[in-house]
């Protein structure tokens, strides 16, 4: 068991709804997401990030821009991306915003790269879907090249190659701290593991446990290679409130609707009570009291030996008010007796 252990929270700017029911503006979501943040910060939680989307239900398609508002408002929390859907951006422009995030934090910016859940960057940006394992491969190579070097020399197929390129501005401190996120694919751990970066699983369905081979794999690759270990950690999605009973009826609705609008383009059925009953039980939704949550994240950690755990609080139209008393309990009582359970400082 890693010797400290991260706890923090993630989300994806969905839409919200304002007391009455009405969906709130992109604007207002995202000066609420600063907000979130900030309370995060006092609270002591370690880290915070936020997703990339262009569709209508998420307000962010610039995290890095959200995240470097947050920096000027926040003194300690870590802030990144979750994810930064590196196949239908440029690398260089991808580092160089982030390391101007990592500038304005005083060394606090993560990126988080992935392929993402959702494709419609892809024709927004004029990227061809049948590419999508190349883009990736490819982008990652020079993004590894660009945190580790100063002057890049670089090719590649699918842009002009480089000859001892500078990239600005340069990180003041040491390496941009860079995960993958993997959704459940062992060439895609294996890739983690090739490029020397931390392992982030994004677990949204079924028990966490199921992914102890994934995170062995990446281990035992590491080992093949001859890299030093590197942090693993955990993206779920879950929810906090004062009791159990509570946290489901205050997150049923909301997830259900954002479940079910996602659901009906890719042709699932409707979410029914009975299922989001099974997957709070005993599957990958971290919701309850704030004992209830910490005993399923104790677990987590210990099952697949994680350096940080990150909850995903944000879903569909749960309000500012919900989202604001969750981090609070969050904070101030999840986090304590997690640390306990698993007996890290």
């Amino acid at each position: 068991m890693p010797a400290n252990l991260e706890l923090g929270l993630d989300t994806f700017g969905d839409v919200t709804a304002d007391p009455d029911g009405a969906l709130l503006s992109h604007a207002q979501v995202i000066r609420d997401l600063v907000d979130q943040a900030v309370l995060a910060d006092e609270l002591g939680i370690d880290f915070f990030g936020i997703g990339e989307h262009h569709r209508a239900d998420f307000a962010v398609s610039s995290p890095e821009t959200v995240l470097a508002g947050i920096a000027t408002r926040t003194s300690r929390i870590r802030l990144g991306s979750a994810v930064t859907v590196l196949s239908s951006d440029d690398p260089i422009r991808v580092f160089q915003r982030f390391s101007t995030v990592d500038a304005l934090s005083n060394g606090r910016a993560e990126v988080i790269l992935g392929r993402g859940s959702f494709t419609e960057s892809f024709p927004l940006f004029g990227f061809d879907l049948s590419q999508y394992e190349v883009l990736f491969e490819e982008k990652l190579d020079l993004f590894a090249e660009l945190i580790r070097k100063k002057n890049i020399t670089w090719e590649g197929s699918l842009r002009p190659p480089l000859k001892d390129q500078q990239v600005f501005p340069r990180l003041e401190k040491g390496e941009l701290t860079t995960w993958i996120g993997v959704g459940g694919s062992p060439e895609s751990v294996i890739r983690a593991a090739r490029y020397d970066l931390p392992l982030m699983l994004a677990i949204i369905g079924g028990p966490a446990q199921r992914f102890a081979p994934y995170a062995q794999l990446y281990r035992d690759a590491m080992g093949r290679l001859g890299q030093a270990e590197r942090p693993i950690g955990v993206h779920s999605p879950g929810y906090v409130a004062a009791n159990d009973a509570q946290a489901v009826e205050e997150f049923f609705p909301a997830y259900k609707a954002m479940r079910d609008r996602i659901g009906a383009e890719r042709g699932w059925g409707p979410m029914s009570r009975e299922e989001f009953e099974r997957e709070v039980a005993g599957g990958s939704l971290y919701l309850g009291s704030p004992e209830t949550v910490a005993r399923k994240i104790a677990a987590t950690v210990k099952a697949l030996g994680l350096s940080r755990f990150q909850l995903k609080i944000s879903a569909g139209p749960l309000s500012q008010d919900k989202l604001l008393r969750c981090i609070e309990l969050y904070g101030r009582e999840v986090i304590p007796m997690v640390r306990g359970m698993v007996g890290t400082g």
